[in-house]
């Protein structure tokens, strides 16, 4: 019997749209992609303060704080980073769904996963970032040392080293964090939500 094969989908009366009027905006995902140490976090903290003076509902994902909850039973193996990014595409579907703005921040190094989370919402509802950082300025920078330890080591499967990190073809949004300022890369993303009416 297939594990699905009970499961029926209930339809609700309150709508997406119904919650996106309740509060006044679209919603959407803005995912943000890139090495460890790209500037990822700090970016979308930045991007949330500006939406949130706006009086935009938010929220942050981050890969570090769901890995101490949601994901804690999760390796970096590359079937756990897979189903890593499946749960999380998941949660920022429900997210959109309610109508709230999440900002996604994943090294999410698989491009198909990436795809696969753009496929479960409407086709502008998802807003890849691409936070592009040369690995050598990232390791330079190495604010957690993870660089140092996956150099020595004592990290394996550690993405840009030991680990494949697979380039967005055509992101929606491209910010280099080593050729512009946070405060820049930041008016970028908000340039273009603007210029996309969202």
């Amino acid at each position: 019997m297939s594990k699905q094969e009970n499961i029926h989908q209930h339809s609700f009366s309150i709508t997406k749209e119904l919650r996106q009027a309740q509060h006044g905006h679209k919603s959407y995902i803005l995912w943000f992609t890139g090495l460890s140490g790209s500037g990822k976090s700090t970016i979308a903290n930045m991007v949330e303060g500006r939406l949130h003076a706006m009086g935009i509902s938010t929220y942050i994902l981050d890969g570090d704080n769901l890995r101490n909850g949601l994901n804690e039973d999760l390796g970096f193996s590359s079937g756990d980073r897979k189903e890593n990014i499946r749960r999380i595409g998941e949660v920022s579907k429900l997210f959109v769904d309610s109508g709230i703005v999440v900002l996604a921040t994943f090294i999410s190094p698989y491009a198909s996963d990436r795809e696969e989370v753009r496929k479960k919402v409407q086709q502008d509802e998802f807003i890849e970032i691409y936070v592009k950082c040369p690995i050598e300025a990232c390791e330079k920078r190495d604010p957690k040392g993870l660089y140092k330890k996956a150099r020595s080591g004592e990290i394996t499967s550690f993405t840009g080293v030991s680990a494949p990190y697979e380039e967005p073809g055509n992101p929606e949004v491209l910010i280099e964090t080593s050729q512009y300022t946070i405060e820049e890369c930041v008016q970028h993303v908000m340039n273009y939500l603007k210029d996309n009416g969202l």
